[in-house]
């Protein structure tokens, strides 16, 4: 019987972590942070000087290069904020910019049931609490600061947006961001009220029916087989509260678009087939933000960075860095964090 190689320990391959991170031009973190709600594991990606030969693992080092602003980046349903994800908090770290992320509770190497989120509001607060704590540190209070959302990871960002004080987020940047489920993902009202009727029980059954969505979702099929191999993908079927969570959160955020003030952009994929551009679109329509962009991507599907060819790749990662580049230097540093 052939016996078939194990997947490497990173997506990259073999080469060791550090060694990696250092050849990209940037430096990683990683930590534990408790929260009222959990605790959530989390990780810091920073620039470095290109000249650098020395160990940069030191975030004091004086090769770690000052950021112009940080971000705050949410991945998405079943995925974490390593494996490909993690290119993206690379990307934005190597045009200078300081880079968090945190994987949501029920995922990755945060507390909770694998899949499982049966209160949005909490797993919005407990990352929150996070990028909070390090938006307000002395080293990056004084600096532009925005949130990164991408799939679910959108809508969670949304509500992190509404639970923050005024005036704390320069800007907001939303991939494919879940704000409208297309017809083929939309959760049935009638099976969650059949579930419902088990008062509770049924909220953490893996036992939703399968959807076929990764064929909408990823059009690049080498991607698709390196996504597939992260080994703390969430693969089971979706759990009863997850989408209950995500039919009361996509009417949520929809009566309240209007309530969005910060400067956004939001891009989506035409041929998107787990969340549709129609929720983007409203975004754009309702928000009260003067300053807000809406791009969307003619035959893209949903996964615009990890999943699309490098060419299509380029074109969305130009997209983002112009326009938060631009915010930048339009907005400048806030005197100080709320």
């Amino acid at each position: 019987m052939t016996t078939m190689p194990a997947p490497p320990p990173n997506f990259w391959g073999d080469m060791p972590e550090n060694d990696y991170y250092k050849s990209q031009g940037v430096t990683n973190s990683k930590s534990y942070f408790k929260t009222p709600h959990g605790t959530i594991f989390t990780q810091s990606f920073l620039p470095i000087s290109q000249h650098d030969n020395n160990d940069v693992t030191d975030l004091t080092s004086p090769y770690v290069t000052p950021v112009k602003a940080t971000v705050y980046m949410t991945h998405g349903y079943g995925s974490d904020s390593s494996w490909l994800f993690q290119q993206t908090c690379i990307t934005f770290a190597t045009w200078g910019y300081g880079v968090f992320t945190a994987d949501l509770l029920g995922h990755g190497r945060s507390d909770g049931i694998p899949g499982y989120i049966g209160d949005m509001d909490k797993a919005a607060a407990a990352s929150l609490s996070f990028f909070l704590n390090t938006r307000r540190s002395d080293q990056y209070r004084r600096l532009p600061a925005f949130l990164f959302g991408e799939s679910m990871g959108g809508a969670v960002t949304m509500l992190m947006y509404f639970q923050s004080p005024p005036d704390t987020w320069t800007g907001l940047i939303f991939s494919a961001a879940l704000f409208a489920c297309t017809q083929d993902t939309k959760p049935s009202r009638v099976r969650l009220f059949m579930y419902g009727l088990l008062l509770g029980m049924a909220d953490t059954w893996a036992t939703w029916p399968e959807e076929k969505k990764l064929g909408n979702a990823i059009k690049d099929f080498e991607k698709l087989k390196i996504m597939l191999q992260n080994p703390r993908r969430y693969s089971g079927r979706a759990r009863v509260g997850t989408k209950r969570e995500v039919a009361r959160l996509e009417d949520y955020l929809q009566n309240n678009f209007y309530k969005v003030k910060a400067p956004f952009l939001v891009v989506h994929g035409v041929d998107d087939g787990v969340t549709t551009p129609a929720g983007s679109e409203m975004l754009y329509k309702k928000a009260s933000s003067v300053d807000k962009t809406l791009k969307l991507y003619e035959g893209m599907y949903h996964s615009l960075i990890q999943g699309e060819s490098d060419e299509n790749v380029k074109i969305v990662l130009g997209d983002m860095r112009a326009w938060i580049d631009e915010r930048v230097v339009k907005y400048g540093p806030t005197c100080n964090a709320p």
